[in-house]
């Protein structure tokens, strides 16, 4: 007996499986991947286990789950007493760094045990949590706390909080429990802190805010050296974000050009800027090497909220207002093949699509809120009717 919900797209014909259909459930951020390597599982936050229904801007109790998507068996990985927030893992799933009440923790999935790695004096707040390919150390971005007053509902105080935010932290922390030390301070707010997938001594980080506010988006940072330096160096008429580290070591970027503010609100409008700028800029993305250098440029007939890359093929994945796209990146003109819509609202940060490549690029992941509550959806791309 299947245990998930089938569904058709109506004009694609792709089949999509719905995973989830109870309470709020969210995938791990873009920038990670929620599949376990080799093993039919993924990892999300779930409210499904509190006695309290609300809604995704309502800040629903999260707890950390682990869902068999071939037999449908769920089981609960975490039981806090305050939500859970940012999570990431490593790609077997056995250590999983996850945010929790101004605390960071890891758990191992094989012992059980949780270790307490950071506990903040409540005058900073945490982001993106990563664990080094070493496992020796999760590093996360620490920022002071300020007035603006962040709603998570259509990035409420996201300019505000760029402006306010003027002490900013990368910290690490050993995954054994014996102590934390900050590598770097910065006068910005920082964000998407990412350890590379290859190299333990070198991370990516970003100056969080506006894309068309912020001058230097993205930065790698030497973790021996404790250095810093612009991995794509900004001109005046880039917007540039949604950073992370492919699997060969190279770290893909969006950039949008002038006007941009990097959002998509639940107007389908963007959150900061109103009016764009005409321009002649036509979007692309990139792949740098960790020396600054543009390995390649597709300039994009339009562009999408988020990618993600296939771990082996030139291809990728995008989620634009309304669908979820295949985007072939063989040749310099991009090749578009429309996946099916996905109805999310784009209200919360929970909401967001987000869609994610497996670790052997087979499945893709995403979210939606169709209708009302977020929900994991699974599209398998060599064979449609697996679940069937």
């Amino acid at each position: 007996m299947n245990p998930f919900t089938l569904l058709t797209d109506p004009k694609t014909r792709r089949r999509i499986v719905r995973l989830t259909d109870r309470g709020n459930n969210v995938h791990l951020y873009f920038t990670e991947n929620a599949f376990v390597l080799n093993r039919p599982e993924i990892v999300f936050r779930s409210d499904r286990a509190s006695k309290a229904q609300r809604a995704p801007h309502e800040n629903p109790h999260y707890n950390l789950f682990k869902l068999n998507f071939l037999t449908g068996e769920v089981t609960q990985l975490t039981d806090e007493a305050h939500p859970v927030g940012s999570a990431t893992k490593t790609p077997d799933g056995r250590l999983i760094a996850y945010l929790t009440a101004g605390q960071v923790k890891l758990l191992d999935t094989l012992t059980g045990k949780t270790t307490l790695l950071y506990e903040d004096d409540g005058r900073y707040q945490l982001y993106s949590p990563s664990i080094s390919p070493n496992r020796r150390y999760v590093g996360f971005a620490r920022n002071e706390r300020v007035r603006a007053v962040n709603t998570n509902v259509n990035y409420g105080g996201f300019k505000e909080s760029y402006y306010q935010i003027k002490d900013g932290r990368i910290t690490l922390a050993s995954t054994d429990g014996s102590g934390w030390f900050d590598v770097f301070r910065d006068t910005h707010w920082l964000g998407h802190f990412q350890f590379s997938p290859l190299d333990s001594t070198l991370a990516i980080f970003c100056h969080e805010g506006p894309w068309n506010l912020v001058t230097q988006r993205i930065w790698l940072i030497d973790l021996l050296a404790r250095e810093v330096r612009p991995l794509f160096r900004q001109d005046e008429g880039d917007a540039v974000g949604h950073e992370f580290w492919t699997q060969d070591g190279l770290v893909f970027f969006d950039n949008r050009g002038p006007g941009h503010d990097g959002t998509i609100t639940s107007s389908k409008t963007q959150a900061v800027v109103h009016e764009p700028a005409p321009s002649s800029f036509r979007p692309y993305v990139g792949w740098m090497d960790t020396q600054g250098r543009l390995v390649r440029r597709v300039e994009m007939p339009y562009y999408c909220n988020h990618y993600h890359a296939h771990p082996h093929r030139p291809l990728l994945v995008g989620d634009d207002a309304e669908r979820l796209v295949l985007i072939d990146v063989r040749e310099d003109t991009p090749r578009l093949e429309v996946l099916c819509y996905h109805g999310t609202s784009w209200h919360t940060q929970a909401s967001h699509c987000h869609p994610t490549f497996s670790w052997d690029g087979r499945y893709i992941l995403y979210a939606s809120d169709q209708g009302g509550q977020v929900n994991l959806y699974l599209i398998d791309l060599e064979d449609p009717v697996l679940f069937a």
